[in-house]
């Protein structure tokens, strides 16, 4: 499975583990998703909603330098699954390039066994969670390859 190196950590520490603590592995990972900046904080409007996700749920992406990815998400406490999903895909993939990024695999959460603790309607927010950052990758790589529109 290609995928960033810090990505491919976490899926390894999540396949050690019995199935009885990956759940509480993925609620350690809510604990760790960032805040937002100050410039996203309290503006929902700024970032897109996932809604396929039963809790409200948004997400931002950057483009950096080198094609570096930053990532960005309000998640609510009280949906601790998704947040830690949020959780593991900001440690995994902050800091990758785009290209890392677009190639991750899309049920790459299965190999955290992740299918096996929560439940199918979660499972299906947290595949739309990875589809929309995705895409939002995507369009800033293609609109970054597209340049400056040239004078009429």
């Amino acid at each position: 499975m290609a995928m960033p190196a810090r990505l491919a950590e976490i899926v390894e520490e999540f396949a050690d583990l019995p199935a009885e603590l990956r759940l509480e592995a993925l609620l350690d990972y809510s604990r760790r998703v960032p805040p937002l900046p100050e410039r996203l904080a309290g503006h929902r409007d700024a970032m897109e909603q996932v809604p396929e996700c039963q809790t409200p749920f948004f997400l931002a992406t950057e483009l950096g330098e080198g094609e570096r990815v930053t990532i960005h998400f309000d998640a609510p406490p009280e949906a601790p699954t998704t947040r830690g999903f949020a959780g593991i895909l900001s440690e995994g993939l902050n800091g990758a390039t785009a290209a890392e990024v677009l190639a991750v695999p899309n049920g790459f959460y299965t190999a955290l066994g992740l299918d096996r603790v929560i439940s199918p309607l979660r499972l299906r927010g947290i595949s739309a969670i990875l589809g929309r950052l995705k895409r939002q990758v995507g369009v800033q790589v293609e609109a970054r390859s597209a340049g400056p529109a040239a004078p009429a």
